[in-house]
């Protein structure tokens, strides 16, 4: 099995536990604002989402990520947080409505944008440098990208989730 093959496996199931966790989410619980710092498990949901849109096609096929084409308005959120870079991004957290029906299709496209970009990649697509400078990580290649830092977001994320749903008094993973 080659490492294309292994990258996509794993987000295939890093996606598959997201959205079997993300399941039984009532809209009440995705707004649910948690005391400190963390945000409210919705958001989460969505900053993983279009995270992996926005920095794919960005940093990796240098297409318009779906959120500003072919989804732009129709992702479920009240507001799309500021720019990257400009702050507010905690406030926006937290004063977001979120539509989980329309953010849960949103997601299944974006998981398939995904999966067909890591297909056509080719083993040699993975060893192409990115400059990762401006997240302080300097000189990467895409697969250190996409398998590193991509794939972990969603892992770190889902747990984040899952954590917020059992402080709420629900069950976190599905498993």
């Amino acid at each position: 099995m080659g490492a294309i093959a292994l990258i996509r496996g794993g987000f295939q199931g890093a996606h598959g536990v997201l959205e079997a966790t993300m399941n039984d989410v009532t809209p009440e619980q995705a707004q649910w604002a948690p005391p400190g710092v963390a945000n409210p498990l919705g958001a989460t949901y969505a900053h993983v989402v279009m995270g992996e849109d926005g920095l794919l096609n960005s940093m990796v096929t240098g297409a318009t990520p779906l959120l500003a084409s072919s989804w732009a308005g129709k992702l479920g959120l009240s507001e799309m947080p500021p720019a990257a870079g400009l702050g507010g991004t905690d406030a926006w957290a937290r004063s977001v409505e979120i539509d989980l029906s329309a953010m849960r299709e949103y997601a299944k496209a974006v998981y398939a944008q995904t999966d067909e970009c890591l297909a056509s990649l080719g083993e040699e697509g993975l060893e192409r440098p990115l400059d990762l400078s401006k997240f302080g990580l300097g000189q990467q290649t895409v697969g250190v990208f996409v398998s590193g830092l991509l794939l972990q977001h969603v892992n770190h994320h889902c747990g984040e989730i899952s954590c917020l749903k059992g402080i709420q008094g629900a069950k976190g993973y599905p498993f």
